[in-house]
């Protein structure tokens, strides 16, 4: 189920990625710059955005498995580690945003 969920959400992703730079490059040819500079601000959106749903994602099930590591006398910094790594991922998705 998730493999086809997966399939459905590349294809997506895909299509609107090429829909996107088609628009842009017939704003290119009109010589439309607010049209360009939106689509810059949508991509950027996109971009966080989808960082910030794939680090919810991850962050869900490492929190789970890092409460349950702590609350069986397991290491908190260890725990802690785990649960920050994915958030690096939104600060590519911040540092895209930003350029």
């Amino acid at each position: 189920m998730k493999k086809n969920m997966m399939r459905g959400t590349n294809a997506l992703m895909a299509l609107t990625a090429i829909t996107m730079i088609a628009s842009v490059v017939t704003a290119q040819e009109v010589d439309n710059s607010s049209t360009v500079d939106a689509y810059k601000y949508i991509g950027a959106g996109i971009a966080l955005g989808l960082c910030g749903i794939g680090t919810g994602y991850s962050q869900s099930q490492i929190g789970a498995a890092a409460v349950g590591m702590v609350a069986e006398g397991g290491n908190f910094g260890r725990a802690l580690l785990f649960t920050v790594l994915p958030e690096t991922i939104v600060l590519f998705g911040l540092l895209a945003f930003f350029l």
